[in-house]
């Protein structure tokens, strides 16, 4: 029986998992990370990625009781522009500056400015450009700290430094380097008339020099890699890539039409095409980053997950959510007259607003936590059914929408997705998206399918179906015109 091992590097921990080749998750471990906030700021020691890999993937071996020289192969998802700069031995030369991090917001605006080619992909060349992304950071890099960024042999991302701390192999995956650097599978490659642009040529050749897709094979674990692990040297890695794209996989998405939605500290959004898509409001479409021959379209929300987690902050002691779902299940739509912003962190899509802020609008003094903690789903569902308009907008219509991670521990969140969205949503029989897709990646690379599409028919599962309640949907179209007019009105108020 051949085994892999995958993880799934969080905002919040990594959690290792082995699976099995009918895509049965047999032992798991998650090990949380320190996160460094400040206004605008987020980081994380890299060294705390490996080291907690390694204690979360032996305890999964461990519960999960297979014999480890069954191990064949491992391959694992990352947050995406969690940007590191390395040393030639792949020591970070500075804490990471998470993707959630929007300090370069002033640096992404002289990227659009530079009007090269390569910004089609962002709302058909009429940008914006997310502050989250690689080369604004990387140029915030260069201006604000130049000695590290002289000195950094790398540049990459997370995903690249367990790659490295595996294998001893510089290699970027397709995934990243497409979505969020610029680079260009079919024409052009590094997007390097962008980066002359912005006197940032040298960035080039700090990134890896391998862009390696996902599914294929990046070398094996170095005799230090596989003695920490406990495995075979023999084992192969296999490349994953941004956590939210490699879990379109584990639900299964794959073919046009469908949609996806990752939901964890932050909400993604994907769409499959067989051909591209450019609008403004939108993402991509990237090709190739997750199937061959196929294009992605995408949206996102920067916080989702993390304003529960703020919530749970702002009370002083962890939420009781068996008490808070029944209570908040109990409300009408609108939360008594709530209504949140959820521009916690800026928002990524449609408005890719990195100094919008979040709000709750409509407090008096009868509401309670539970108002509040529905009124924050709500909001979150308004913000997802922003972007799946600007998909219909795009030309990109999907009839349901399904659903893995965070989100799907709560009836009630899935509930208020498809009522404020209109849709059916579905949560297959695995939610764990990310590590299901990094499965499916890593029976690839090892020989066991010949594609991705046919690994997520033997590996990917049905789940089940939460229908829209006619009733509520009505509802939430009054409550959404609100809420759409929330962002236009504060704008201009934190202006």
């Amino acid at each position: 029986m051949a085994y892999f091992l995958t993880a799934d590097g969080g905002t919040e921990s990594i959690r290792a998992r082995v699976y099995d080749m009918k895509g049965n998750c047999l032992g798991t471990s998650a090990v949380p990370y320190q996160t460094d906030f400040k206004p605008g700021r987020v980081e994380q020691n890299p060294e705390d990625w490996w080291a907690n890999f390694v204690r979360a993937a032996r305890e999964a071996i461990r519960e999960a009781e297979v014999d480890s020289s069954g191990i064949e192969a491992i391959c694992y998802a990352t947050t995406c522009c969690t940007v590191v700069a390395l040393d030639e031995n792949g020591r970070a030369l500075r804490p990471a500056i998470m993707w959630m991090d929007v300090r370069a917001h002033q640096e992404a605006q002289e990227v659009l400015a530079t009007g090269d080619e390569a910004l089609l992909l962002n709302g058909a060349g009429q940008g914006p450009v997310s502050a989250e992304w690689m080369i604004p950071k990387a140029l915030w890099l260069k201006r604000n700290e130049p000695q590290t960024f002289a000195k950094a042999h790398r540049i990459c991302e997370y995903q690249d430094f367990l790659t490295y701390r595996l294998t001893g192999t510089w290699a970027a995956s397709l995934d990243n380097a497409g979505l969020r650097w610029h680079y260009r599978s079919r024409s052009g490659g590094w997007a390097s008339s962008l980066l002359a642009a912005l006197d940032l040529s040298e960035l080039e050749q700090k990134w890896p020099e391998r862009v390696v897709a996902p599914g294929e094979v990046i070398g094996t674990l170095t005799s230090a890699a596989a003695n920490e692990l406990g495995l075979s040297g023999n084992v192969k890695v296999v490349q994953g890539g941004a956590d939210a794209l490699i879990g379109m996989i584990g639900l299964g998405v794959h073919k046009p039409g469908q949609l996806a939605m990752i939901t964890g500290s932050s909400h993604l959004q994907f769409g499959v095409t067989e051909s591209p898509i450019h609008a403004p409001g939108v993402w991509g479409s990237y090709a190739d980053i997750v199937y061959p021959g196929r294009w992605i379209v995408e949206g996102g929300q920067t916080s989702t997950g993390s304003i529960i987690n703020w919530l749970s902050r702002l009370k002083g002691a962890p939420l009781d959510f068996d008490d808070l779902n029944r209570r908040a299940s109990a409300l009408e739509p609108g939360c008594d007259g709530l209504i949140v912003q959820d521009h916690f962190q800026g928002n990524r899509t449609p408005h890719t607003d990195p100094l919008s802020r979040g709000a709750i609008v409509g407090l008096t003094l009868g509401h309670e936590v539970h108002h509040i903690f529905r009124a924050i789903m709500e909001g979150i569902g308004f913000g997802t059914r922003a972007i799946l308009d600007a998909f219909r907008s795009a030309g990109y219509v999907g009839e349901e929408m399904t659903v893995g991670g965070g989100a799907t521990g709560s009836d009630l969140w899935l509930q208020i997705h498809a009522d404020t969205a209109g849709i059916p949503v579905r949560v297959p029989a695995s939610p764990d998206a990310p590590s299901t897709g990094s499965a499916v990646l890593a029976g690839v690379g090892a020989g066991h399918f010949a594609t991705i599409d046919e690994g997520i028919e033997a590996m990917v599962h049905a789940g089940r179906l939460i229908e829209p309640r006619a009733e509520s949907v009505a509802r939430y179209d009054d409550i959404y015109e609100k809420y759409a007019a929330l962002y236009p009105a504060l704008k201009e108020v934190m202006s």
